[in-house]
């Protein structure tokens, strides 16, 4: 059997773009479905950032705001989905910013989308342990948790991720298997808990959800800092942006599912619009549920817990949900460490990371990135173990959404000026006359995104809760970002790293790229 036969389509595209087969190819169209509509979890963002957009613009945000990012959102995956039609690797976003615009900006991208990634384990497994203490020890078994520590977070947390990557260790099947069960779970209990807090509802007035208040300062539990009705709606859109990300895991998960080029695209678009649209039922089913909007935005972030305890859990049905919920939320953080690891490993495989040798190596055995994805388990533990003490999680979660979205406009600002020029190799899923203006719109959207972000997260002069003088706002972290990227660039990078293959070094690669493929199989 000549190597031409032997080779699939999925590998003579990946090996035409100088990369051997190194994963195992198991994931199908519904696995690359999955692992998005996992990671965006209706049932994890969608509560825990609840509070961000009823007590900004009430109602209003939460409806209309929703069905606004939703469709931003849904135009960001269409653009991605096109690039990853074209260029289905792992890593998507940094290999398609290299090749469309450049070695730095592939670099900044990676590095950007990165931090994303980083960012968002601990946001899903941190809401995952206050919900567990709060809602279940709590509320349920009615345990004092009061006294529970800042230490006990961080510990728990870090039991609750090295769990995640002990399951991602042993290979993409056990992996799949538990997002495809994901998938459903979230369908599942979403459907039931609509139904239950329509039950619950008071009255059925919707006349609510449609409503604007601008809740933001004392009104809305100082969630949002005092702002003037746009900003307030602007600060809302960002509960759907923090809810529907990371489905950039279909593309970093390029190499491990089957016929790439026709289904990744397919994965984002369908995670993304059936979230939209179980999510907005959802949405209406809990403002139902509300008794009193103003009291209810009053509470600030505790809106959400006060409105779950008092809808669902007096049934021993809505434990049951409730159990089903820490799950999800548990599921959510298991793909979002897959998504990460990968984008470790393919940006380790051009040598862009400290200790690209390890962190590009995979396990013969189980076929995974095994040391990057104990890299991504141990930063983010520390990322949580820093950010607890310092009360600066806001500033770790809004940079979650803040930084993915940014890193998902810049391959698409960059196909906007390539599209027809040096970008002329497309795949089967192609935009046509609307990529252009769908770029426009990401590149509008993302500036709104940045804008939301850095209001939202303000600098605190003195927090008694976290016993310091000074909480950094997110400006801080952007700031410092900006400075490290620009020393890292100009002082290492520029002369040292070069960059995804391209051309002639593409042929250059081949033979390296069957001994890589051969150690795998031996």
């Amino acid at each position: 059997m000549t190597e031409s036969t032997a080779m699939t389509d999925d590998e003579k595209v990946l090996h035409g773009m100088g990369y051997a087969q190194e994963l195992n190819r198991r994931m199908g169209a519904f696995q690359s479905f999955a692992i998005s509509f996992s990671i965006i979890c209706i049932l994890s963002g969608g509560f825990g950032s609840f509070p961000i957009a009823l007590s900004s613009g009430g109602g209003f945000s939460l409806t209309i705001g929703w069905i606004v990012g939703g469709a931003f959102a849904l135009v960001v995956a269409a653009g991605l989905g096109q690039i990853a039609s074209a260029y289905p690797t792992a890593g998507g976003l940094y290999h398609w910013s290299s090749i469309l615009g450049g070695r730095f900006w592939g670099w900044a991208t990676a590095y950007v989308n990165l931090l994303g990634l980083l960012f968002v384990v601990p946001a899903v497994n941190v809401f995952l342990y206050t919900i567990t203490k709060d809602l279940f020890f709590g509320a349920v078994l009615g345990w004092d948790v009061s006294g529970w520590s800042t230490t006990t977070q961080i510990v728990s947390v870090a039991t609750i991720t090295a769990a995640q990557a002990l399951l991602n260790h042993f290979g993409i099947k056990l992996t799949t298997l538990l997002t495809d069960f994901s998938g459903y779970l979230i369908f599942g209990v979403t459907v039931l808990l609509i139904g239950m807090f329509v039950m619950a509802a008071p009255t059925l007035d919707l006349g609510k959800a449609f409503t604007f208040v601008n809740y933001t300062g004392a009104a809305g539990g100082d969630v949002a800092v005092a702002s003037s009705p746009v900003m307030a709606f602007v600060i809302g859109l960002l509960y759907p942006l923090f809810t529907i990300t990371g489905f950039d895991a279909s593309a970093h998960t390029s190499e491990e599912t089957k016929d790439a080029r026709n289904t990744v695209h397919k994965g984002m678009l369908h995670a993304v619009l059936w979230s939209i649209i179980f999510g907005f039922m959802l949405i209406l089913a809990m403002i139902l549920a509300v008794p009193d909007m103003d009291a209810a935005a009053k509470t600030g972030w505790s809106s959400f817990n006060n409105l779950f305890i008092s809808a669902i859990l007096p049934s021993f049905f809505g434990k049951v949900m409730l159990v089903a919920v820490i799950l999800s939320n548990f599921l959510c953080a298991l793909a979002a460490v897959t998504s990460t690891s990968r984008m470790v490993y393919a940006f380790a495989r051009d040598d862009g990371l400290p200790f690209s040798a390890l962190l590009k190596s995979v396990s013969p055995k189980y076929r995974t990135p095994v040391p990057a994805i104990w890299a991504t388990a141990i930063l983010t533990s520390l990322l949580t173990a820093i950010t607890t003490p310092l009360g600066a999680f806001a500033a770790l979660s809004t940079g979650s959404a803040m930084y993915l979205y940014i890193s998902y406009g810049m391959p698409i600002v960059a196909g906007f000026f390539a599209e027809g020029k040096s970008w002329t190799t497309y795949g089967p899923f192609r935009l046509g006359g609307l990529s252009k203006l769908f770029a426009v719109i990401v590149m509008v959207g993302t500036v709104v995104v940045v804008i939301a972000g850095h209001v939202f997260v303000p600098s605190i002069a003195a927090d008694p809760v976290a016993k310091t003088h000074f909480v950094p706002g997110l400006a801080y972290y952007s700031i410092g970002l900006l400075v490290f990227f620009g020393v890292l660039w100009f002082g290492v990078e520029n002369k040292r790293f070069k960059g995804p293959p391209i051309g002639e070094e593409i042929a250059k690669r081949q033979a390296a790229i069957a001994e890589r493929e051969t150690a795998l199989h031996s």
